[in-house]
């Protein structure tokens, strides 16, 4: 791998912004901060299409978010009001999150995969006391005890925001080609982070958009959700595997910096996940009839698992659940129980 995202690196190493980027000729990454988040920002990217501009993701709803984005707009010569697309990789709101005011401020259409418009619409069916009761019991069904299920989950005003997010005006499914003239943007089905996160290969140039599929420093969180897949992980690995051998002439991921070397750094991650895989066989052989919620407690985190509370719990969790599916789907543990299952190696 090759860091071909220097400004952004050197960005990282200092914990700053990084700048507004000219790409190529009619292309511009616009960083839009994250609050609160140790991802700091999104690379929102903008492709000149013929009387305005279309996006790449929007960035996180907030007013300092805004504020980036059009002030980016500005700094390449161009104006909120002249985006007339925004392509959105997956739904999460640090990619989705400013889709709405961007459509309200321009008109512009808001495409996405299906299996992530389904779950965004559903969403925005329930208000956030509905939100949280169903996190709730989800967590208390991986082992969580129902008061700290409740902590870490925390107020419903503070789900409110996820429940108005911009359901899309268009679907892109694998394959489909993006509507961005004088652009060969193809959408490529990547599941894994979502059911519907969306990596985009520009074909003319072997531009590979990733997404929070391939990141070049941190793996993405794969985690389980009341509504999402059964196997996340074993989709991620899949959808891995499926961009390994594109050539790529650059990776330009949505968090973090641009590199070169996608195969190898997919080698990286799935080796990651197979490391972190023994690892979880190891603690179930530890401690056998464990819940999601305790095995987690048995791997290694960055920090002492003792300082995690709230949604860093919660990550760690689901992820931990994740990866005991697939151990469950490769014959390796079986879990027992019914109302909260705990898990067992094999007999094998």
């Amino acid at each position: 791998m090759a860091i071909t995202g220097t400004a952004q690196h050197q960005a990282w190493r200092h914990k700053t912004l990084p700048p507004v980027e000219q790409l190529r000729p009619d292309l511009w990454s616009i960083p839009v901060p994250i609050p609160h988040n140790p991802l700091r920002y999104v690379s929102v990217h903008a492709f000149a299409v013929p009387g305005g501009i279309s996006l790449l993701d929007t960035g996180w709803e907030s007013e300092e978010g805004w504020a980036a984005l059009t002030g980016g707009l500005a700094a390449i010569g161009a104006d909120v009001t002249d985006v007339r697309g925004v392509l959105i990789t997956h739904l999460h709101f640090d990619h989705l999150g400013l889709a709405a005011r961007v459509r309200k401020a321009s008109g512009a259409w808001v495409a996405m995969h299906p299996a992530d418009a389904e779950l965004v619409v559903s969403w925005n069916a329930r208000d956030g006391a509905a939100a949280v009761a169903a996190e709730i019991e989800f967590l208390v069904g991986l082992g969580a005890h129902r008061a700290d299920a409740v902590a870490d989950v925390g107020p419903p005003e503070a789900m409110e925001r996820f429940t108005r997010m911009a359901a899309p005006d268009r679907l892109l499914a694998d394959g489909d080609l993006a509507d961005l003239p004088g652009w060969a943007l193809r959408a490529v089905h990547t599941p894994g982070h979502t059911p519907g996160h969306l990596c985009f290969t520009e074909e003319r140039t072997g531009l590979f958009f990733s997404g929070d599929h391939v990141l070049p420093r941190i793996s993405p969180h794969i985690s389980t959700r009341a509504e999402g897949d059964d196997d996340p992980l074993r989709a991620f690995l899949s959808s891995l595997a499926a961009v390994r051998g594109r050539p790529a002439t650059e990776v330009l991921p949505a968090h973090e910096w641009r590199f070169t070397g996608l195969a190898e750094r997919v080698d990286e991650l799935t080796d990651h996940h197979e490391q972190r895989l023994a690892e979880l066989l190891a603690a179930i052989h530890a401690h056998p009839h464990s819940t999601p919620w305790d095995l987690a407690a048995h791997l290694t985190w960055s920090r002492p698992w003792s300082s995690y509370e709230r949604r860093m719990r919660i990550f760690a969790v689901t992820e931990t659940d994740a990866h005991l599916r697939l151990l469950a789907s490769r014959g390796l543990v079986v879990p027992s129980g019914t109302t909260v299952p705990t898990w067992t190696a094999a007999v094998r």
